[in-house]
């Protein structure tokens, strides 16, 4: 690997270490939380309450130095609550711009399924363009922005389905899952999650994470890899997986999310393992599969890898 990429990992390194610390027993989640990351993507964490979403996210916000902020997404949040509103200050003879929790580097947006879509979809703009467009003036959000959603099941009471034009704006959807027989025992015997967060400093600086995200860009793919890549792409596009194909900037997040991978095996190439290895969490919430299958998304895409040669 050329030196100048491996600067970055043992920052990397360190900061997963760091996290793990926190979020006992689950390594390969928060490897594809900080991939996401690299990536320059936003994260779906979809699990049942009590199970470390929100301290996950508190946790690399901590590690990393970056502004922090938590919406708790309800029934009656409105758009304005998340973005901001303008208020007439007397003294001023003006109308103020207050910001909303939107304007953080890390923002958690808890229990996002449980607002309805009028508000989800004020985070479209923000997640896309990293900014926000209100009252008639186009506002930028803060450099690196990083949004983390955490969404109950949807067979839970006071949810709504996120639309298909949100779940594309996330990167990666990840599920934490309960903690195995040791790492319960050592959360019950250790100390307080959010006093241990309050001890945790910081691993990385924001430059060295907008450094280690320009050297995503920079990890190979060779023309080997895209053609992997794309029969994968076009199977889901068959008909005979699921039933509506990855879009253009699916396949592109893919892409994004190999390279980022890859780099965290300290590699300056991408391998198809890096494609196997983050397909699932990249593409699953983005697709259906098709009537019959009797699998679920990630079983489902787990079963279209293994009908694809490997180049």
């Amino acid at each position: 690997m050329s030196t100048d990429l491996l600067k970055a990992l043992p920052h990397l390194n360190r900061l997963i270490d760091q996290i793990s610390t926190i979020i006992v027993g689950k390594r390969p989640q928060i490897r594809d939380c900080v991939a996401c990351l690299l990536a320059g993507g936003h994260l779906l964490i979809e699990d049942v309450p009590g199970v470390g979403k929100t301290t996950l996210a508190h946790a690399l916000a901590v590690s990393l130095g970056l502004k922090f902020s938590r919406s708790q997404f309800t029934a009656d949040l409105l758009p304005t609550d998340l973005i901001g509103v303008s208020i007439y200050e007397r003294s001023k003879e003006a109308f103020v711009f207050h910001p909303g929790p939107v304007f953080a580097q890390v923002l958690l947006a808890d229990e996002i399924n449980r607002a309805g879509p009028k508000t989800q979809s004020a985070l479209l703009e923000a997640m896309e363009e990293h900014q926000v467009s209100i009252e008639g003036e186009t506002r930028a959000l803060p450099s690196p922005f990083f949004v983390i959603a955490t969404q109950n099941p949807t067979d839970q009471l006071g949810t709504y389905p996120l639309p298909e034009s949100q779940l594309d704006r996330f990167l990666m959807c990840i599920t934490l899952g309960y903690p195995d027989y040791a790492s319960e025992r050592a959360l019950l015997a250790g100390i307080d999650r959010r006093e241990a967060i309050g001890a945790l400093g910081a691993v990385m600086t924001p430059q060295d994470l907008l450094a280690a995200q320009q050297d995503v860009l920079r990890v190979h793919a060779s023309d080997a890899l895209l053609d992997y890549l794309q029969a994968l792409i076009g199977a889901t596009r068959s008909g005979a997986w699921f039933v509506d194909g990855l879009s253009p900037r699916a396949g592109i997040a893919v892409l994004r999310a190999a390279k980022a991978h890859a780099l965290l095996d300290a590699r300056d190439y991408v391998a198809p393992d890096d494609v196997q290895a983050i397909l699932a969490q990249t593409i699953s919430h983005r697709l259906v599969p098709v009537a019959g299958a009797g699998r679920g998304a990630r079983e489902q895409v787990r079963a279209m890898i293994e009908s694809i040669a490997l180049p």
